[in-house]
């Protein structure tokens, strides 16, 4: 799990305005392997990157604390709100042992099972303005639909394409989706892996 900054320009009265959306995304692997490339994020923190010479930078922390910062392009993304799902490639592959990466689930989410959700947000308690990785540790589907899922969990700004984590029969952390909004109350969308893995296994292999 890392950060994601994404340069990009929005327009107000006409007039184009620098604008940086900070958000989260997970790194994934689709089996045994000594590195990963591949992140996950949510489509609306890249709706506003226009200008292909501006990077987008993924950072993130080793167990031992270093930091690492690789810049990322665009591979696929769904397009809408409601498709909010995104698959970049890492200029640099990022080693294993020192990063952990998170596997795929292999169906859709169980709506019996508790779900974790985390990101970098930028609330001022938990997240600490986007510098702590912070979760909702224990929190149910409340609703499906055919693209996206709604849940109780907790999430506000800056956890948008974050990891939605359920654990195997074996307890082993399996991503179940990304982090699309929420209210940062009661309600947190997600759009299940279910819906975009055929587009991210393409880029897997």
């Amino acid at each position: 799990m890392g950060k994601l900054v994404v340069p990009g320009i929005r327009y107000h009265n006409g007039y184009p305005k620098h604008h940086t959306e900070r958000c989260s995304a997970s790194l994934v692997s689709s089996g045994p392997s000594s590195s990963a490339d591949i992140i996950v994020t949510a489509w609306h923190c890249l709706e506003y990157y226009e200008d292909l010479s501006q990077q987008i930078l993924f950072t993130v922390e080793t167990a031992a604390g270093e930091r690492i910062e690789t810049p990322a392009t665009q591979l696929a993304k769904g397009g809408d709100i409601e498709a909010d799902w995104a698959v970049l490639r890492l200029q640099r592959s990022l080693p294993l042992h020192l990063i952990p990466v998170l596997k795929l689930q292999p169906g859709r989410p169980d709506p019996q099972s508790p779900l974790l959700m985390a990101g970098y947000s930028r609330d001022a308690g938990r997240g600490d303005f986007g510098n702590r990785l912070s979760y909702d540790p224990s929190c149910f589907i409340t609703k499906q639909y055919s693209r996206y899922s709604d849940s109780d969990c907790k999430a506000y700004k800056g956890a948008s394409g974050g990891a939605v984590i359920q654990l195997s029969t074996g307890g082993e952390p399996m991503l179940s989706g990304v982090i699309s909004q929420g209210n940062g109350d009661d309600l947190s969308r997600f759009i299940p892996l279910a819906v975009f893995r055929q587009s991210l296994l393409s880029h897997l292999y």
